[in-house]
């Protein structure tokens, strides 16, 4: 599969009509993102996504198109967990809710610009030094193992190096002043704590950006598949947020999943010039591990809320 100039120039006038539509039009007035609507607008990306698959499957054939959903699938489960920044970014920040939705566009705007040229220097080195898939599989491995054993800590803002830097490049002001990134008080041109929001948000991605890239490009070597399925990925992140921002710590067990997804991507592409792993096998595995994990986060939610009632009743004199 090799896509004309066309083929992309129409799918990036497709995201710009969509990104237009979304802030211009739905989302032009600050308000809080409720269930119902972070629901339909999540239905929307993702039937989308899945018209781009179809799409795929009718022209080049079901290659591609399985190339596209595992890509897909990969990318939105690793997405999952860049939502945990999010929520720790707002409520150290204290980013009140209306605004949010506000921070997360032009952050996942520059999100699309950014992988984008992740992609563009991926498929370079790729093209150039085949041996550059040896080291992306090394750190995906890597990676997979320190997300399995890492430990949740406190997040601090203040100690981000890019917080530092904005704050000795711009004066902040203090507290949150209206939908604004930057304000005029007594003559200065003060940055606002949306604006340390957004650089934090950047930040992150780029760090997620280096696990992801490289993870899809063990799927599939064709550029446009890696960026469509990336970007169509990332354009249902801020309905994926409100949708799942009051249940994310239901998905205890999440990071489990998402290190199997990205030890066994490394592994393949470690192992690729001796062995294939077929496509459909990378996309059922995928679907299982992050599935599982899914199903016991469920479980050991369900057993946490059983024995806070088992306390409960034992706190009061009763029976457990």
């Amino acid at each position: 599969m090799a896509p004309s100039i066309w083929v992309w120039i129409g799918f990036l006038a497709f995201v710009l009509v969509m990104l237009a539509i979304d802030l211009g039009v739905f989302h032009r007035k600050a308000h809080v993102v409720r269930f119902r609507e972070a629901a339909t607008w999540s239905i929307v990306w993702f039937a989308l996504s899945m018209l781009f698959a179809l799409g795929t499957y009718l022209d080049v054939g079901s290659g591609p198109a399985l190339e596209f959903l595992t890509g897909y699938l990969i990318e939105w489960s690793l997405s999952v967990d860049n939502l945990f920044v999010f929520i720790a970014i707002f409520g150290y920040l204290r980013i009140p809710a209306e605004y949010q939705h506000r921070v997360l566009f032009w952050g996942i705007l520059g999100a699309l610009l950014m992988r984008g040229g992740f992609v563009g220097i991926g498929a370079v080195l790729i093209h150039r030094f085949e041996w550059v898939l040896f080291i992306f599989g090394a750190l995906l491995v890597l990676t997979g193992i320190r997300i399995a054993i890492r430990r949740e800590e406190a997040f601090l803002a203040e100690e981000n190096r890019a917080v530092r830097l904005t704050r000795k490049l711009l004066p902040v002001a203090k507290g949150i002043r209206g939908p604004h990134f930057f304000i005029v008080e007594d003559g200065r041109r003060l940055a606002t704590p949306l604006l340390l929001a957004l650089v934090l948000i950047e930040v992150s991605d780029i760090m997620f950006a280096v696990d992801s890239v490289p993870a899809i490009f063990g799927v599939t070597r064709e550029p446009f598949i890696v960026f469509s399925a990336t970007i169509m990925a990332l354009l249902g992140l801020r309905a994926m947020y409100f949708l799942l921002a009051g249940m994310l710590d239901r998905f205890r067990h999440l990071h489990y999943g998402l290190a199997a997804v990205l030890v066994f991507v490394g592994v393949k592409m470690l192992i690729e010039p001796w062995l294939t792993v077929p496509i459909w096998l990378s996309l059922l595995f995928i679907v299982a591990a992050i599935g599982l994990a899914s199903i016991t986060s469920w479980r050991a939610e369900l057993r946490a809320e059983a024995t806070g009632v088992a306390d409960l009743h034992d706190r009061r004199g009763k029976p457990a």
